[in-house]
């Protein structure tokens, strides 16, 4: 059993037993004790989905109205032709077989690969390199696109993605400890309700089973979802 910190202890004792309303739960997160790092708050949604089913997956990409507040480091898989405008749009590498053998040599100092549709029969032997880091470039993720330069700008902005894991588990970033109560109440309702766009058809019974939040380094608050319009 892991020993937790005095003041992870301290903290939990703040928690409630039961699901908190929305503007509670976030209330509770920003009352846990400042560390000497901006911690990232984090989102886990536990979903009624069998993950073994592949229609019942559920992944994706959205920006939050507030951002996540960090910049992205991303790279593009491209053309020639393509080259400049991928970089000023905020692409710190862009290429296509230079890049390509870079990458596929180790090199993984990015958060985000996107790539032309064009590429992408190249692009797929990175599988092996970037798949178990969750950066393959894929067209459910928004990482294949001949939109280039708006793809670049939403992700280096914070854009996310996102998909389910193993136990049927939505783990996202939302925002910082630092941001205000109410730009944390925004970011987390529009991803709990993104998500819930995503119900897959197949998906029987109560779709969200269980919603919390927390900081790095913070217990996770349980948010109740009949506080939050339109989520089940």
């Amino acid at each position: 059993m892991a020993i937790r910190s005095k003041r992870y202890r301290k903290d939990f004792e703040k928690v409630k037993a039961a699901p908190a309303k929305i503007d509670d739960a976030v209330h509770t997160l920003k009352s846990f004790q400042k560390t000497k790092f901006d911690q990232t708050v984090d989102i886990v949604c536990h979903l009624g989905i069998d993950p073994e089913q592949a229609d019942q997956l559920v992944r994706g990409s959205v920006s939050l109205p507030k951002g996540i507040g960090k910049t992205k480091k991303v790279i593009v898989f491209c053309n020639d032709g393509d080259v400049a405008g991928a970089k000023a749009a905020g692409a710190t590498e862009a290429g296509a077989d230079e890049l390509i053998d870079k990458v596929n040599k180790g090199w993984t100092d990015f958060d985000v690969a996107i790539a032309h549709p064009s590429l992408m029969g190249k692009v797929g032997k990175l599988g092996r390199v970037l798949g178990p880091q969750g950066k393959m470039p894929s067209p459910k993720g928004g990482t294949v696109t001949a939109d280039l330069a708006t793809a670049v700008k939403e992700y280096a902005a914070g854009k996310i993605e996102f998909r389910n894991d193993k136990t049927g588990n939505v783990h996202s970033p939302v925002g910082k400890m630092s941001f205000p109560e109410g730009d944390l109440k925004e970011n987390i309702v529009a991803f709990i309700n993104h998500i819930r766009r995503l119900k897959p058809a197949t998906s029987k019974g109560h779709y969200f089973r269980k919603v919390s939040i927390s900081g790095t380094m913070t217990p996770a608050v349980e948010i109740d979802l009949a506080s939050i319009v339109g989520a089940e």
